[in-house]
């Protein structure tokens, strides 16, 4: 099986090198590209020279724009990248009867109420980034590929900065740290995207299955529990005490404060709670809990 994957060094495309190596030949690409290819998502015509080039059985895109509060002033490249790139990968995947893997956000969402928010909920999101997220699975629902989208939330992995690598480095500095507590959510590791990335490629190709039938579609993925930021940032604390780290500030002295006390420039939503149980019934997956996840980051960092 070709592979082709988009986004390389990205948090979630690093992790995805190791979980699809075993799966076949995996031609990764960054924006920068190499050997006459394009990973840039904003150059529309070079990813579809490069489909056309690779003709891979399998699309994986770990690339998006992602600075959510600077797509309030970019929002003409932040819908290249987020809507207009996943368009052309679905079209030239359906013309090469390709499978396209591609990630979304709970951002699609308005961050209301306190249920976890299911696939079928309608959508109403409040930034840029939300909206052009929103517009390229749209995008890619209607181009007749096969494939999967997995929207997930707040993503950290080792490589790179993340939340956590954030608060040690803070609490190291300060005697006292304000965290948000009203966004709740499930901190959801890079590696888990990919491991279970890999696990539905896998049910699903090869060989192809009854393909009227495979489970292509919609699917919400994210580590089980849900926490605050500053549930987070105090476990994060915790578990770095435990660990005889020197802190100026432990868990006691970080205070909670309400999302109006850090105004942003795109508003994030409160709610980012998301219902896996779609993903878990249709692939028999059992997701761990995010404090498994974060505490096995946390004693790589540590």
């Amino acid at each position: 099986m070709k592979i082709l994957l988009l986004g390389k060094s990205g948090q979630v495309g690093w992790e995805l090198q190791r979980a699809l190596a075993p799966l076949g030949d995996v031609v990764a690409l960054d924006r920068y590209g190499g050997d006459g290819l394009c990973g840039d998502l904003a150059d529309l015509p070079g990813l579809e020279r490069t489909v056309q080039t690779v003709r891979p059985q399998v699309i994986v895109n770990a690339a998006a724009y992602t600075a959510v509060d600077k797509a309030e002033s970019e929002a003409e490249l932040a819908r290249r990248i987020n809507a207009e790139a996943p368009g052309v990968l679905a079209r030239a995947a359906a013309r090469q009867q390709a499978l396209l893997v591609h990630y979304s956000t709970d951002y699609v969402f308005d961050g209301s109420g306190s249920r976890p928010w299911r696939e079928e909920d309608a959508t109403a999101p409040l930034s840029v980034y939300g909206r052009t997220k929103y517009e390229g699975e749209q995008a890619i629902a209607t181009s007749g590929c096969r494939h999967l989208i997995f929207r997930t939330s707040w993503v950290y992995g080792a490589r790179g900065g993340n939340f956590a690598k954030t608060m040690l480095r803070l609490a190291r500095e300060r005697e006292q740290l304000n965290v948000i507590d009203d966004q709740v959510g499930a901190p959801t590791g890079a590696d888990l995207l990919a491991d279970v990335t890999a696990h539905a490629i896998r049910h699903l190709l090869p060989p192809m299955r009854h393909n009227d039938l495979t489970p292509s579609g919609l699917y919400h993925l994210a580590a089980a529990g849900e926490t605050s930021w500053h549930g987070y940032a105090r476990f994060v604390l915790e578990c770095a005490q435990q660990a005889g780290q020197a802190l100026k500030a432990g868990p006691q002295q970080v205070l909670a404060i309400p999302t109006s006390a850090y105004p942003t420039p795109a508003r994030r939503p409160h709610n980012s709670r998301l219902d896996t149980r779609r993903l878990q019934n249709t692939f028999g997956l059992a997701l761990p809990h995010w404090q498994s996840g974060v505490a096995r980051l946390l004693a790589e960092i540590l």
